[in-house]
């Protein structure tokens, strides 16, 4: 039987998705639903799939099907396509089984031409519509079927407005359009070489195959990379009967959400336009209209609209994004799907739906993007520097968040000054889908122009950034990189902060805070905690890091990294005697003086903590790492170890290794220098009888790091055992404790078995452990990685996302080699990797007792965790 690449809207449903598309798919579903969807078909993903298999040609019996569903269209509409006196008209839209908003191309009236124009205005009684919806046609066809320079025909358009003294394309008059579609035709045989094509079925095999092209332009796979969507996926293509919102002022075109997509309200939020057509809205070519507004000019549409939309979010059982359009006073709906929304938005919708009873609290939970969470976990302005600071103007508040940074001007700038570790703003006149990288690049986005739904804040929202959009007093030369306020010119040399959740606009840069958690994100995250049975921990080596990643529920401290509390000013001169001692004895008396600070230290964070774990890391970097390199430094380093500076500068590079992460670090300190491990084992000892001898239940966990055998581990481990019981007889007291060690050598990891018989617990360093198995040095990578990325050779950053086949193996082999010859055996990561989402679902599935990761991931790595949970019991 042969494949079936073409499909009406009544043949489809919600569920052929991957075939059909999301639009597509949503588009039958509305059809069988009864809902007014002007009558289409779909050509399916698995026909874009063929036709790069076909050298991009629209093959045979392809062409035949579609012939066969033009008519089934003629028949629907009483039209015929290509009929000079009554012309069927089409859009030619994507559509990926994905959504991806804004990311491919779309085609507008279709089958309109010099003679059919003439019909079309005969028709409808309407020059000024027939002639707009012309110009539209041909400068869309140019820009997406053909890849023609848009902005030659805009350069058109915008003479035309100057020439008759008008702002916007809505004050031009049928005589101005009906010039203009001749300047076009001229552009275009200038830029193709040939006419502008008339046979309509051709412009249809062109739009067609210009769609399926479209799944491979740059952003579109920028985008899918982002996302993580498969490039394998394919686009449908979508063959819809034209409904027209620019002919008069009894019709209109918008976008709506069920919600609110910034903030979750349970109200109807969008934006309207009349006597516009689709791309008006988003395009920002006139301020559009608040749906409210609809209310009180269309009574009947609007309910309608609303008594819709209301249908369309039961029947999905989700927050519904709809693009509508009004024809002469009749609805007609192009398009639903589920609508991109803030964190914020996603968590409060999330819990309204459980509490209204359209979803359970674990549906609700598998809703919400782990990573989506981050958009949460941001900084705001501070009410006193709100207070204190000047507003320059405001626009409309698109996605919320706070950013500061120095202006640029084009996508490419802010991607390169990013890039070169400048924190920018994106500041455009208005974003278009080719300024992706930059608006990736930068930690906010200002726009002078567009809405709500514009370009800039449907994206802005969907990465979680902080977006302020339609700023109309803002002008911005992007030639000469200058931004103006009134009297104020700011330069890419300014700073300037903008509030993506008032819309404010402020000069200079403005103080924020942390993120409040509470509401429906800390119903939420009770949710979250109720269906989680993997532990999160965070990494933190102070007591600051260690009170905010309680702030946002921290089970205990995975990583406490000893070495980070070495660098302080009033122990680093103590530290680098003892590295640089040449005896015992000056070596021992440096370390006696360090002991009390690190205790300190422990005692500090044991007391925030409480009873609940924490892992502190022995002593891991190259000593060298902590040695000085300025003159004054080595000098009064010298004179209090009464040393030539002359030796010690001999013997900081006696300790410089050719490879050090491979080199002097880790136990191996432990096994040459002994009285480090036990300083380091007192101090943490003494700190936990402190808070025992308190009333606080303190079981301290001990990390040796960096074993690759079992007789090294057990050589440093007796070191700090020894030390450990002259303590607990000091003290006339003993207490619980754990030893264990970071598995972050490939060797370890194939000789657990053997290591676990020595060790309470395994903490995966993934880190170097990705760098070990990899062959890759961390810190050198970024040179060539980006590469293996684009390239695809590697699918992801192995550093970002675990590497599942190669160091998710050695992972898998030491948790079941560990447990077997010890069953009690605690597991646990710490790397990087511990807070991106995946990474977690994949180690919950492998049998980690908890993972850990920076302070702002423990939300993320909880979500994570609990959508693993629900998914398995599934």
């Amino acid at each position: 039987m042969s494949t079936k690449y073409v499909y009406n809207f009544d043949e489809g449903n919600k569920t052929m998705r991957d075939i059909l598309g999301g639009k597509g798919a949503n588009l039958a579903e509305m059809t069988n639903m009864g809902i007014n969807v002007p009558y289409g078909f779909s050509v399916t993903t698995e026909a874009c799939i063929r036709y790069y298999k076909e050298d991009k040609k629209l093959w045979d019996t392809l062409n035949e099907e579609i012939t066969s569903h033009i008519k089934d269209l003629e028949k629907h509409n009483g039209k015929t396509f290509g009929n000079n006196e009554d012309p069927l008209l089409v859009s030619v839209r994507s559509g990926a089984p994905i959504s991806m908003p804004g990311m491919m191309d779309t085609i507008l009236n279709l089958g309109l031409n010099d003679v059919a124009v003439k019909g079309l205005e005969n028709k409808t009684e309407n020059k000024r519509f027939a002639y707009d919806s012309y110009r539209r046609f041909i400068q869309m066809f140019a820009d997406v079927a053909m890849g023609l320079d848009k902005n030659k025909f805009e350069e058109v358009l915008t003479a035309k407005k100057e020439e008759k003294g008008v702002k916007t394309d809505h004050d031009l008059d049928a005589e101005d359009f009906v010039d203009v579609v001749e300047k076009y035709k001229k552009v275009y045989k200038e830029l193709a070489g040939v006419e502008f094509p008339q046979d309509p079925r051709k412009q249809l095999d062109l739009a067609i195959s210009a769609v399926f092209s479209s799944w491979n332009n740059p952003r579109a796979i920028l985008y899918r990379k982002l996302n993580e969507i498969d490039d394998k996926m394919g686009t449908a293509v979508n063959v819809q009967t034209m409904v027209f919102g620019n002919m008069g002022e009894t019709s209109g075109t918008g976008v709506a959400f069920s919600r609110n997509p910034a903030t979750g309200e349970n109200v109807l939020y969008g934006e309207y336009l009349m006597n516009a057509q689709g791309e008006d809205v988003v395009a920002g070519v006139r301020t559009p209209e608040p749906i409210s507004h609809l209310h009180e000019l269309m009574p009947e549409v609007y309910d309608e609209f609303y008594n819709t939309a209301q249908t369309l979010e039961k029947h999905y059982k989700d927050m519904q994004d709809m693009e509508f359009t009004i024809q002469e006073g009749k609805l007609f709906l192009l398009q639903t799907r589920n609508g991109k929304r803030t964190a914020q938005a996603a968590v409060q919708v999330a819990v309204d739906m459980v509490e209204e009873g359209l979803v359970d609290e674990k549906e609700a939970l598998l809703r919400v993007n782990p990573q989506d969470l981050d958009g949460l976990l941001h900084p705001t302005f501070t009410a006193e520097a709100v207070k204190n600071a000047q507003s320059l103007t405001k626009g409309l508040a698109a996605s919320p968040g706070a950013a500061v940074g120095k202006i640029a001007f084009s996508a490419p700038e802010a991607a390169k000054r990013a890039k070169d570790g400048e924190v920018v703003v994106l500041v455009r006149e208005e974003t278009s889908p080719e300024d992706l990288e930059g608006m990736v690049s930068a930690v906010g986005i200002l726009t002078a122009r567009g809405g709500m739904t514009s370009h800039a804040a449907v994206v802005a929202r969907g990465m979680g950034k902080c977006c302020v959009s339609g700023a109309s007093d803002i002008h911005v030369n992007e030639f000469e990189h200058t931004l103006r306020v009134g009297d104020v010119v700011l330069t890419s040399e300014d700073t300037i902060s903008i509030d993506g959740s008032t819309g404010e606009i402020y000069a200079g840069a403005l103080a924020t805070q942390p993120p409040q958690m509470h509401g429906a994100f800390g119903k939420f995250m009770q949710w979250v905690d109720k269906y989680r049975d993997m532990k999160v921990r965070t990494n933190a080596d102070t007591p600051r890091d260690a009170k905010q990643a309680l702030e946002f529920g921290a089970e205990g401290i995975g990583l406490c990294r000893t070495e980070h509390m070495f660098f302080a000013d009033d122990r680093i001169f103590q530290v680098r005697k003892m590295i640089l001692a040449s005896d015992l004895e000056t070596r021992q008396a440096a370390l006696d003086k360090i002991l009390p600070m690190q205790e300190e230290d422990f005692y500090q964070i044991y007391k925030l903590m409480e009873e609940r774990p924490v892992t502190v890391r022995l002593l891991d970097p190259p000593l060298h790492e902590f040695l000085p390199k300025g003159e004054k430094e080595i000098s009064d380093l010298a004179l209090d170890l009464k040393m030539l500076p002359a030796r010690v500068k001999e013997r900081i590079a006696e300790l410089q290794e050719v490879n050090p992460m491979l080199g002097f670090r880790g136990l191996r300190l432990g096994v040459i220098y002994p009285e480090i491990s036990k300083m380091q084992a007192r101090a943490i000892m003494q700190a936990a009888i402190r808070l025992n001898k308190e009333g606080v239940n303190v079981v301290p966990e001990i990390m040796i790091p960096l074993s690759s055998d079992v007789h090294e581990l057990d050589y440093v481990k007796n070191i700090v055992r020894e030390e450990i019981e002259k303590v607990f007889e000091e003290q006339g007291m003993e207490i619980k404790y754990l030893l264990g060690t970071m598995i972050e050598i490939p060797r370890a990891a194939i000789t657990a078995d053997e290591i676990a018989q020595v060790t309470d617990f395994f903490s995966f360093g993934t880190n170097d452990l990705t760098q070990m198995t990899f062959g890759l040095s961390r810190d050198d990578a970024g040179k060539f990685l980006p590469a293996y990325i684009e390239k695809d050779i590697f699918e992801k950053d192995p550093f970002q996302v675990l590497d599942q086949k190669g160091v998710g193996f050695l992972v898998e082999t030491a948790v079941e080699k560990g447990r077997k010859t010890n069953p009690a055996l605690h597991l646990g990561i710490c790397g990087e990797h511990g807070g991106e989402p995946n990474t977690v679902k994949y180690l919950y599935n492998v049998g980690l007792d908890y993972v850990s990761c920076s302070p702002f991931r423990i939300p993320i790595a909880k979500l994570a965790a609990a959508q693993a949970a629900i998914e398995k019991n599934k």
